[in-house]
Parts: C-alpha cells; sequence; structure tokens
C-alpha cells in the first residue's frame, strides 16, 4: 500500500514528456508526399497549405475530413508536378514569368517588413493606460429612454399639439409616482399615441445625434428634457444613469488605434528616408489623400493597392 501512494517520480514524467515529443516530432518529419524526387513532410505540407489557403484549408483544423486532405494533397501534388515541369522547361527565364516571380518577391518582402513594423508599433500596457486616462471623457456613456407621442401617423391625425404635450405630461408624472416603465410603454402601445423604451438604452459618447447628445449629457439622473417637436411628433428623453467604459473594455480598440498612429509615422519616416521622388509630369501633382475606407469602397484593389494602403487603414481604425 506505501508504495502505491508514493508520487510519480520527476524522471519518470520527463521520460513520458520526452516520448511524447519524440512522437510529436517524428509525425510532423515523416514524409507524406513524393513527386519524383522531391519529398514533402507532413510539417511541410501543412504549412505551405495554411500558406495558401488560409485557415480554411487547415488540413489540421478540426473537422477537417479525410476527403478534404486528400483533395488539398491532390492539388498540392500538382502544383509541384507543374512548378517542377515549368524549371525543366526553363520557363523560369521567360520574361512574363521571371516578371511575376519579381513582383511575388516584392510583395512577399513588403509584407515581412511591414510585419515587423506592426510589431515594432505594437503599444506597451503603459502607452494604453496613459492613454485612456488622458481621454476618460471619451468613454463616457448615457443610458436613456426616449418617449415618442405622435401627432400624426402615416399621415393621420393622431393628437393635437396641445394634446401632445398633455399626454407627454402625464407619462413624466406617472413615471415619477412610481408606475412602472413597462406598463406605461404598453399601455401607450395599445392607445397607439406613442412609443416609450421599455429597457433604457446605452449610448457612448459620439452614437447619439449632436442635439440630443447635448442634452442626454447635460441631464440629470431621473430627468426628463424635450429633443425635438415636429409636425409628426413630440420627443423627450429620461436620464437613467451615465456611466464610463473601464479600461478593459476599450483596451483592445485603444491598442488599434495607438498601433495605427504608431504605424503611420513609422512609414511616414521611411518615406522621408527613402527619398521618393514621382515625376509629376506622368504622376500630376500630388491630390488630397484619400481614405482607404473610401478608396476601397470604389474598384477592386490591385496587390499594390492593398499592400500600399495597409498602414492608412490601420491608422483609421
Amino acid at each position: 500500500v506505501s508504495y502505491a501512494q508514493e508520487p510519480v517520480s520527476p524522471n519518470s514524467a520527463t521520460s513520458s514528456e520526452r516520448s511524447s515529443a519524440k512522437e510529436a516530432s517524428a509525425g510532423s518529419d515523416r514524409v507524406i508526399l513524393k513527386v519524383g524526387n522531391l519529398q514533402v513532410t507532413q510539417e511541410e505540407f501543412e504549412s505551405r497549405i495554411r500558406a495558401i489557403e488560409g485557415q480554411g484549408g487547415d488540413p489540421e483544423k478540426e473537422g477537417a475530413s479525410a476527403k478534404n486532405r486528400r483533395r488539398l494533397g491532390d492539388d498540392y501534388a500538382s502544383v509541384l508536378m507543374l512548378s517542377q515541369q515549368a524549371v525543366a522547361n526553363n520557363l523560369e527565364s521567360s520574361p512574363e514569368v521571371a516578371h511575376q516571380l519579381a513582383i511575388a518577391r516584392m510583395q512577399a518582402l513588403s509584407d515581412a517588413e511591414f510585419a515587423a513594423l506592426m510589431r515594432q508599433a505594437q503599444p506597451t500596457f503603459e502607452e494604453v493606460s496613459q492613454y485612456y486616462s488622458a481621454h476618460l471623457s471619451d468613454y463616457d456613456e448615457v443610458r436613456i429612454r426616449r418617449l415618442f407621442i405622435w401627432k400624426r401617423r402615416k399621415d393621420v391625425p393622431v393628437l393635437s399639439s396641445q394634446a401632445a404635450r398633455t399626454r407627454a405630461e402625464q407619462i413624466r408624472k406617472e413615471c415619477a409616482a412610481g408606475t412602472s416603465a413597462e406598463k406605461l410603454s404598453d399601455d401607450l402601445r395599445k392607445s397607439e399615441e406613442g412609443m416609450l423604451d421599455r429597457e433604457p438604452l446605452t449610448f457612448p459618447l459620439g452614437e447619439l445625434s449632436p442635439e440630443m447628445e447635448k442634452v442626454a449629457f447635460a441631464l440629470k439622473e431621473g430627468e426628463w428634457s424635450e429633443v425635438d417637436d415636429t409636425p409628426s411628433r413630440l420627443l423627450l428623453i429620461q436620464l437613467v444613469n451615465t456611466d464610463r467604459k473601464q479600461l478593459g473594455q476599450v483596451k483592445s480598440h485603444i491598442e488599434t488605434s495607438l498601433q495605427g498612429k504608431k504605424m503611420q509615422a513609422l512609414l511616414d519616416d521611411l518615406k522621408k528616408k527613402a527619398g521618393i521622388w514621382m515625376d509629376e509630369t506622368y504622376f500630376g501633382t500630388a491630390a488630397t489623400p484619400v481614405r482607404a475606407a473610401e478608396r476601397s469602397g470604389s474598384k477592386p484593389q490591385s496587390k499594390l493597392q492593398e499592400s500600399a494602403i495597409k498602414g492608412e487603414r490601420n491608422k483609421e481604425q
């Protein structure tokens, strides 16, 4: 019994771990595909397929069927076979293929440098915290209820202007007396005289219209205020409470924003050091910069455009 209760020795655990690691290594080094004299290991195949097709073509991805893996293997074998044949036929020396290879190399190097700069531009936790502390008001939010009183709906009169104000005042008094918002909302809906939010809605700073935001953030908790009065309806809001998003809630957004700004600064500095010159008789004079979001909404982008505006897109996020 005493021997049975003894813990497993560290040496035994280490030996087991070594065995598992050895098996995993042997699996990744196992040759799983041959095309002529070229051998492809499992690790090479899986990493290259991921690079070519993304996660959607990951042979190791959970749920990947044997049929899909076979299809990927057949496709990859065909690509290797054709590329070997192209080399045998000396096609890599042809002007067209040489041009494509040069473009692919430039793109790969550009992407590699861009990834390195992105890592360099990653903000520290201290930078994120400092930014948050310096912009606290940017993360304020309000929880409000909206009260709509209809004067006219679908060209059909509902309440006169005076009757609408009287109805709104009645709801405010009932709310102050303790009548639940759910009951008031249901009563309004049944009478078809208006609409009241059953549950308060949360709006961060910047999401409301400028007029409504100015009113909402100036109210005290529980207060009502008229926001709009049109021929068709009367709109009032009640401030339920104010709040502020915590650092943990906005950390990723701040990181993205700071990384974009740092990235843009790095790219601008590189452009200055690179001594870029453009013939204006060919390219024309410098135009007003087009935001990446607007550029991407026009015609499809070329690979060169996608690479060139990466930093701008990150800056806008």
